[in-house]
Formats: C-alpha cells, sequence, structure tokens
C-alpha cells in the first residue's frame, strides 16, 4: 500500500503521514466516474456534490463521536485557518482572559493576537494532575493550574470598564503535545467548565464563563477525542495529518452554542441569505457551516475524505492507537537504555521519560536530543543531515511549538531573546547556542510504520552516535601521541565557490583576505520576493559552472540553459546600480545588484526571475555560536561574504572514505538498499585534507597551512548533493 517509501524509513508522521495506494487509486476512480459541481450551484451534478458534502461533515462528527444535534463541522483550509477563526470571531472583552498550555503550537498562540486586541487579559500555564482528597473515589482528575505572568496590552492594562453582558473565558489545550507526545488527561474540559470557579475565587479570572478549545490536529491522529464525554466548545482536527490527503483542507467542530457567540464580521459569497449592493443590507444564512465557510468549499477534497475514513474505520483508531503507540514505547526504551563506553547516557528524552508509562499516557511520538561521551550535545541538524544519507526521514527544530521546547530544553527568557538578538529564527541552522541546543530532534509514528523502519532508526543512532570501547591494539612502543606527531598532513585541493550554491572551480593556491578565500561566495541569487536561492530550493544551481581569471579580472559563469557565456566584470561598477543594506542570514551586508542583461542571464539559469547580489563589505559581525566550543567563532575583525557560519570547510578524506564504510555496512545488517557513496566534494569544501585517523579533525582546535592559523569549529549543517539534485 505504500511503495513510495519502500526504501526510506518515514519518521515525521507527526508533521504529515502518508496517503496509501489504494486511497487514491479510489480517489482517482471517484473523480474519474463522477462530475462534481459547485456546490453554490444547483444543478444535479452541484446537488450531488452538497449531499456529499453533508455525508462527509456527518463522518467527521462521527470521528469524534458528535451529536449532530450539539455541534457542527465547519470546514476551514487547515487547522491553522480553524483557529483563527476562534480568535477572530470569539466575543472577547476587556473582561475576558485567554488561558493556554505551554505545550501549545504557534498555531494557538496566535490567538492571543486577539484576545490582547481585544482587551482580554492572556497567560500561559503548566497543568499537573492531583488527587482529589475531597472526592478520592470519583473517578475524575483534579487539576492544579499553575500560571505564568499575565499578558495585556499597554492601552487596556489600566482600562477599569465594567461588563456591560455576559463575560466569556478561553481556555486553549492540545489533545497531545506535538513536540513531547505527552497527551492531555481530557478531564481538562470538564474541569475547566464545572470546577473552574472555585479555582479562580480568589483571582480576577474568576468571572464569567469558561469556553474550551482543543488542537486536536496531532493528537486525533490515534486518540481522537471523544466528544460524548468531553465537550469541549471547540475542536480543530486537520485532514492530511489523518490519512496524507488532501492537504489544505481542515475544520472546526463547534457547539451550537459557541457557534452563537461567535461574531462576524466579512461575509462572502454563500454565506448571506440576501445583500443589497449600494445601501448597508445583508441577512446572514442562518446555519454555522454556511455562515463561516467564506466563498467556495474545498468540495473536491472533501469528497475524498471518504476515502480516507474508509481506511481508518477498517483498521479502527483504537488498533491504530496501539499499534503506533507500541513502536514509540519499543524506540522510547531503547534510546533509554543506550550507554557511551564511559557509562554516560547517549539520548536525553523530552517528556515522561519513565519506561513504565503507560502508552494512554504517550502518543506516538519520541522527542529527544544527543550528547557526546564528555556531555556537549550534537546539533540536532548535523543528526537530521546524517539521518537523511541513511534513509531515515524525521524533523528536527522546535516543531512550532515554542513553549514546549522551552520547558522541556530550559531555555529562559534570556536564553530566548539572545539567541533571536544572535539572529536565530525558525528553520535556521543554529541548532547549539551557548552550549544548549535550540530544538531537538523527533521522530513520530503512524498507522503505516513498521518495525523495520524503527530498528533502522535505531542503527543509524547506535551506529553514529554511540561511542564504544576502543578495540584492543597489538602493543606497539609508539604512543598515541607520538603517532599523532609523525602523522602526515597533506591540503589534498582548493576550491572556490565565487556564487553561493552555485559549482565550484579548484586551484592550486589562492589569495587570502580578511573575508577568507577571495572572491569565496561573494555572489548570491536572489528572487524577486526576497528569498536567497540555494541548490535545496532550485536544484539546478549545481550545473552552474563559476572560473575566476584574476589576471583578466574577471568572473566567468556557464549553464547548459544559456548558449551564451557570461562575463562579469570583478571590479565594482558603481553606474551599475547603488550600493545598498540588507540583512542576510543575521549578517547586515552592503550590497550591489547587477545589470538587467546579467539578471536576464541568470533568471533563464534557473528557470525563474532572480537578480544577482554581490557583497560590497559586510557591516555587522554577529557570531551566534560564539560560546559553543573554543575557537569556533570567528575573529571580531573579520569581514563576512555569504558564507553560512564559517570563513573556510574543510574536510578530511579519511572521514569521509569512513563514513561510506558505515553506509556499505547497512547492507551487511540486512539492508537491501544500495550502499549511497558520498564524495568529498558533496560537503562543498574549501579545503580537503588527506592523512592521519578518520574524524582527527574534530580533535583539532587550530590549524597551520602555511604561514596562516586557521581556528577549527564543527560543521553545521550538511548541503544536500548537488550532483544527485
Amino acid at each position: 500500500m505504500f511503495g513510495n517509501c519502500l526504501d526510506v524509513a518515514y519518521l515525521d508522521h507527526a508533521g504529515a503521514t502518508l496517503y496509501s495506494e489504494s486511497q487514491m487509486e479510489a480517489v482517482f476512480k471517484d473523480f474519474n466516474s463522477t462530475i462534481y459541481g459547485n456546490p453554490h450551484s444547483q444543478s444535479d451534478c452541484s446537488v450531488t456534490t452538497s449531499n456529499i458534502v453533508d455525508d462527509a461533515r456527518r463522518q467527521v462528527l462521527n470521528f469524534f463521536n458528535a451529536s449532530p444535534r450539539e455541534y457542527k463541522c465547519i470546514f476551514t483550509s487547515g487547522a491553522t485557518a480553524a483557529l483563527k477563526l476562534v480568535g477572530e470571531t470569539f466575543p472577547w472583552s476587556s473582561q475576558s482572559t485567554f488561558m493556554y498550555t505551554m505545550e501549545n503550537h504557534n498555531s494557538v498562540l496566535g490567538i492571543r493576537e486577539y484576545a490582547l486586541n481585544g482587551g482580554a487579559a492572556a497567560f500561559s500555564v503548566d497543568v499537573a494532575e492531583v488527587v482529589d482528597h475531597d472526592q478520592p473515589n470519583s473517578g475524575r482528575s483534579a487539576f492544579k493550574i499553575i500560571p505564568h505572568q499575565e499578558q495585556r496590552r499597554s492601552e487596556h492594562r489600566f482600562l477599569k470598564k465594567e461588563a456591560t453582558g455576559d463575560t466569556y473565558n478561553l481556555f486553549a489545550f492540545p489533545s497531545e503535545c506535538n513536540f513531547s507526545g505527552l497527551r492531555f488527561n481530557l478531564d481538562l474540559v470538564n474541569f475547566m467548565k464545572e470546577d473552574s470557579y472555585e479555582m479562580f475565587e480568589s483571582s480576577p479570572h474568576h468571572r464569567g464563563n469558561w469556553m474550551v478549545l482543543i488542537d486536536a490536529a496531532k493528537g486525533s491522529t490515534t486518540a481522537p477525542p471523544d466528544l460524548s464525554k468531553y465537550k469541549a466548545d471547540y475542536v480543530v482536527v486537520s485532514f492530511y495529518k489523518l490519512f496524507g490527503y488532501p492537504t489544505g483542507l481542515g475544520a472546526l467542530i463547534v457547539r451550537n452554542e459557541a457557534a452563537k457567540l461567535m461574531k462576524k464580521t466579512y461575509f462572502s459569497g454563500g454565506t448571506v441569505a440576501a445583500s443589497i449592493a449600494d445601501i448597508d443590507f445583508f441577512k446572514r444564512r442562518e446555519g454555522a457551516e454556511e455562515y463561516f465557510e467564506d466563498g467556495t468549499i474545498s468540495f473536491l477534497s472533501i469528497v475524498s475524505l471518504h476515502h480516507g475514513f474508509k481506511i481508518l474505520n477498517a483498521l479502527t483508531m483504537p488498533a491504530i492507537s496501539r499499534h503506533a503507540s507500541s513502536l514509540a514505547t519499543y524506540v522510547r526504551n531503547k534510546l533509554l537504555d543506550l550507554r557511551h563506553a564511559n557509562g554516560h547516557h547517549v539520548c536525553t528524552l523530552y517528556g515522561l521519560r519513565d519506561s513504565e508509562v503507560l502508552c494512554t499516557k504517550m502518543g506516538p511520538t519520541v522527542s529527544f536530543n544527543l550528547r557526546r561521551p564528555e556531555g556537549s550535545w550534537f546539533g540536532y541538524r548535523e543528526v537530521e543531515k546524517l539521518a537523511s544519507l541513511s534513509g531515515v526521514q524525521l524533523r528536527t527544530g522546535c516543531f512550532c511549538n515554542p513553549g514546549a521546547c522551552a520547558k522541556y530544553l530550559g531555555l529562559s527568557h534570556s536564553d530566548l531573546l539572545s539567541n533571536v538578538e544572535a539572529g536565530h529564527v525558525c528553520w535556521d541552522d543554529c541548532d547549539i547556542m551557548k552550549g544548549k541546543p535550540t530544538g531537538a530532534v523527533r521522530v513520530s509514528f503512524g498507522y503505516m510504520s513498521t518495525f523495520g523502519d524503527a530498528r533502522k532508526f535505531l542503527r543509524f543512532i547506535e551506529n553514529g552516535f554511540v561511542v564504544l570501547p576502543p578495540v584492543a591494539r597489538a602493543i606497539h612502543p609508539v604512543t598515541e601521541d607520538a603517532d599523532k606527531a609523525i602523522a602526515r598532513y597533506f591540503l589534498k585541493s582548493v576550491t572556490i565557490y565565487p556564487i553561493k550554491s552555485c559549482a565550484g572551480f579548484s586551484v592550486e593556491s589562492w589569495p587570502l583576505t580578511r573575508t577568507g578565500l577571495l572572491h569565496d561566495r561573494e555572489w548570491l541569487l536572489k528572487s524577486l520576493n526576497g528569498e536567497i536561492l540555494t541548490q535545496k530550493k532550485v536544484p539546478d544551481m549545481c550545473y552552474i559552472t563559476t572560473l575566476i581569471d584574476l589576471n583578466l579580472e574577471i568572473l566567468c559563469v556557464e549553464s547548459p540553459r544559456c548558449k551564451e557565456k557570461l562575463q562579469i566584470k570583478l571590479k565594482s561598477d558603481p553606474t551599475i546600480s547603488e550600493k545598498e543594506e540588507m540583512k542576510i542570514y543575521s549578517q547586515r551586508y552592503e550590497v550591489q545588484a547587477s545589470s538587467d542583461e546579467v539578471d536576464n542571464w541568470f533568471s533563464k539559469a534557473v528557470g525563474q526571475h532572480c537578480t544577482l547580489i554581490r557583497n560590497t563589505g559586510s557591516i555587522s559581525h554577529s557570531c551566534p555560536i560564539r560560546d559553543k566550543s573554543p575557537g569556533i567563532c570567528r575573529d571580531i575583525a573579520t569581514s563576512l561574504n555569504f558564507v553560512n557560519e564559517a570563513q573556510f570547510l574543510l574536510i578530511s578524506e579519511e572521514s569521509v572514505v569512513d563514513l561510506n564504510n558505515r553506509l556499505r555496512s547497512k547492507l551487511q545488517n540486512g539492508s537491501h538498499e544500495p550502499p549511497t557513496e558520498v564524495t568529498s566534494m558533496r560537503f562543498r569544501p574549501n579545503l580537503v585534507m588527506s592523512g592521519g585517523k578518520p574524524y582527527i579533525e574534530d580533535e583539532w582546535r587550530n590549524l597551520k597551512i602555511g604561514d596562516n592559523y586557521f581556528f577549527i569549529g564543527r560543521l553545521q549543517s550538511l548541503p544536500d548533493d548537488q550532483h544527485d539534485l
């Protein structure tokens, strides 16, 4: 059913699960055999569509065991759009409170903007289950709510406005944390709706009615909330997380009483019963679905839901939950057991780390970071890139969950703000800052995951990150230190990359400057919307070759897409364009654009409109990895070209040979995949060294080549293979 992942262990089901072959075949067969018209029309094919949409709403409600008499299903463009709809239509007032757990996704945190702009107070909380001494045998859970700092917009802070009607508050939590996999006790719903008054009796937040929002986008993939037991007011779901297809479709399941409170301003086609163009008049439709679904819904995507639910219903959700959670528990326990030769743990897990914890407490997600034997961290980006080389697809970072990320990693407000000031942003390569991880590694399982996927991942961790006792060596009079002293190291090649992400050229010798190798990564390509073009985004960049003639002072560029070679003068021409200041990769640069002729050539070479930008001088010299390890920071007096982090990239041939041997060893472990041959140039190095033992460069702190000294630091990320793109 999943032939598209035979050679890959796909372990990012928390991000998106996979669609099956049978599911897609059924969808295409459906589309090819039936005409589906716009449901706003009244033709026969449109009526057919409307009937199927109504049936899809019933399927969604049934999935959450929600009575159609109590709940409505409003289709949206995704879970995020559903959350936004709640935020912009909730009846906020100066008496309202928005309370949310620290483990919420950014899309839930965004509701805070609507709350604060509406005059409400907002604060995050930690939730702990406690024993109810008054009713120990009631079967219900009791909770302790631990609030964080209250937030309120300055213009509303001293506003003493009397409530003119009912006050409504909103409490939001995820059914499962997408960072750690921790499942929240859904008794929280009933606790907030029935017992919250006593909890907040002595605080200003006791007034009003508490409404509850569950973000079930992740949790519903294995354990959808039962709304007949836990009558939340709002529940959001994303369908590609359930069965892979369709994307761009979600839903808001809303209680009828809550829907009546939602205040909507905008109206559109399909949401009004009548409107008059030249006077201020419109009449809204009565149904919540009709009124809140602006424009034509994604009806073909909705039609395809039936085929996804058919698979889930056949497997049953309890069976899916047991299967996926058991794989996660197996991996979690194996990771906890891993030790280096010195006895230190390899993995630090986040969430509930007790190996005896019940599967019902944890979803099929494992989040962790890896340590070296002496306690320093492996960067998560390093892990991610090496995992890709080993055929393991996982996710790294904070997973759009800043609260859980900070909570589990122990990052203070000061840490977070200083990281931002140093240039760290989401999706960058700054994985370790001031000695602390800025994110984590996450693996997550779905109904199609196998034990083989779990074992492949564990072999990757064991082979790549666990330091075992050294193999016994024959007694020899030469000591280890003496081996190092007499080892011969050679500089095998020097490569210059004038244009970032384009092919480089090798030289016998080359001038050094304050920016590193002369003209190395001095140019880059930028799209019309300001995005920096890289091989990952534009694979054809690897076919653009470059060569610099220092005597003629020209940069020669060729591309198989362009008949004519391009020659660019190295001497800057002030008549082409004025210099301007630009921030790139957390650095401020003084840059100059190129001529229209040059831009047109590169636009043809990469297949999209772009412009060639040249660095004429870096203005700021921030170093976000300053405290990572000794010697890793650039000298503050240096200037930078368009490099990711260091002026030079060095790699050892022996290390690459060892990496290839490790990849080939997968065949001996029963893998049927062909070994992946990695070349030194895959890493786009400036300097390739030869001699010594594999990874001996990890022990170096400085290097002397000729009369020049270099400081050594570890690579933050691996580039994609330009020859395989």
